[in-house]
């Protein structure tokens, strides 16, 4: 989807399914990908399990909804997302929603907003369901958003850090769908741009994200395989590479 402005976002977050810790983290990821003109959070407020959200709201904008439990084991706060999302849909004032969760329950809500022609990003801890991962265009781990300022110390204790690590001792998994993704863009020479291999990864895994392998970005983890060749390419401007990758 293409947009003229910088797109606006509803942030839905699921207070009963989604930690408090690391919400600074999680907003300024959010930031990267849109302007949250909504930001609410939904849960039962009188209940002590979602009390710690209450000393963050006030800080970072975010209204809070009240949903009381009618009855015991059922959710009323995902029905109260729901409508609430479907509302903002057909208000028209937003470009796409960031759907925060672990709950597999908003599969059929990110479907239907993506059917929409909605940009839809999740958030929400690995344990995530994968039918919900799969229904979003993009799905990050809250588990990556964490602060790493001990991350000096704890590479002398631990020897050899996840950054240090080759991806080959990581995941083979990924290097087979990095191959595949490349045949499949690759021109006659084999070369494929950088951007494009990343766009097409990302639709073939949402929860595709360098930083779940150590990597801040695309290019030094691509770099870390011995299986790829990397050639950056001068685009006119001296402050701008253009970079192509291939099977070796």
């Amino acid at each position: 989807m293409e947009y003229t402005h910088d797109p606006r976002l509803a942030v839905l977050i699921d207070a009963d399914n989604i930690p408090y810790a690391n919400v600074k983290e999680m907003l300024e990821e959010i930031a990267k990908y849109g302007t949250p003109t909504f930001k609410r959070i939904y849960g039962d407020w009188t209940k002590p399990t979602v009390s710690g959200w209450k000393t963050v709201l006030l800080e970072h904008a975010i209204t809070p909804v009240q949903q009381y439990a009618y009855t015991a084991g059922k959710n009323a706060t995902d029905s109260a997302m729901i409508i609430d999302a479907m509302d903002i849909l057909y208000s028209g004032k937003v470009d796409g929603f960031c759907i925060v969760s672990s709950d597999s329950d908003f599969t059929r809500l990110a479907t239907r907003l993506r059917e929409a022609g909605m940009k839809v990003i999740g958030i929400g801890e690995k344990k995530t369901p994968k039918p919900f991962i799969s229904a979003c265009e993009k799905f990050i781990y809250l588990e990556i958003l964490k602060p790493t300022e001990n991350k000096n110390s704890d590479k002398k204790s631990k020897g050899k850090s996840t950054s240090d690590k080759t991806v080959e001792d990581i995941d083979e998994r990924l290097i087979k769908l990095i191959k595949d993704s490349i045949n499949d863009l690759a021109d006659e020479n084999g070369w494929v741009f950088l951007g494009e291999l990343g766009s097409l990864l990302l639709k073939k895994h949402p929860n595709f994200d360098p930083r779940n392998y150590g990597f801040n970005k695309m290019l030094p983890l691509i770099k870390s395989i011995n299986k790829f060749e990397v050639d950056e390419r001068d685009s006119g401007n001296k402050n701008i590479k253009l970079v192509y990758v291939r099977i070796k």
